[in-house]
């Protein structure tokens, strides 16, 4: 893997042409990738860390963004839901490599209202419900025969589909961004943003 490389020169990252929100900012690159065509462009990487104080880390799906920070959804007793009620500290990633550019956003996690994961839950395709309730994420099974069985049970009776207790959102609350271009040589752009109060510190680091 030695001889892997590549040179980032796609685009530049200043003090002066970011916005003083980290959220307003992430909104803009963000776009940014879904004009790309990216696929995915909301697959992140969410890490958390579990009793035994080793890290683990898996790619989610970003669902929202709003005021108070980052909306995803999980089952709540599969392994990052336990981690995440244990620890609510945690870590999300984004890497868009068409735009050379990474997002490191570090924060508090709280779980969000029933209402609105229930709004969500009812808004996903059938499938995609029965998926959540028969699945008891992270815990060991005997083989596949036993999701396929409980799969088409309720697809013969859609009548019974309910979103699960135990199947809900988590709202990443952020204190701390770190935006990431490529540049040339490896000497990358980082911009860090530090919460102070109610308002944000902007910083550089080193590449």
């Amino acid at each position: 893997m030695e001889h892997l490389r590549k040179e980032y020169s796609r685009d530049v990252l200043n003090e002066s042409n970011v916005h003083e929100n980290p959220l307003e900012q992430f909104k803009i690159w963000f776009d940014e990738c879904l004009n790309t065509g990216t696929r995915e462009a909301n697959a992140m990487v969410l890490s958390t860390v579990g009793h035994d104080l080793k890290p683990s880390s898996r790619v989610v799906l970003l669902k929202n963004v709003q005021e108070d920070g980052f909306v995803f959804y999980t089952n709540y007793l599969s392994k990052k839901g336990q981690q995440l009620f244990n620890n609510p500290n945690a870590c999300l990633l984004f890497f868009w490599d068409v735009l050379e550019r990474q997002v490191r956003i570090e924060g508090l996690v709280k779980t969000i209202a029933e209402s609105i994961s229930d709004n969500y839950f009812y808004s996903r395709p059938v499938l995609s419900q029965i998926g959540a309730m028969i699945s008891t994420q992270s815990q060991k099974i005997q083989g596949r025969a036993e999701l396929e069985e409980k799969f088409e049970y309720y697809k013969a009776h859609p009548e019974q589909i309910k979103r699960p207790e135990h199947w809900g959102g988590f709202c990443l609350v952020p204190d701390y961004f770190e935006f990431w271009q490529g540049r040339e040589s490896r000497l990358h752009d980082r911009l860090i943003y530090e919460r102070s109060g109610s308002s944000w510190t902007i910083s550089r680091l080193a590449p």
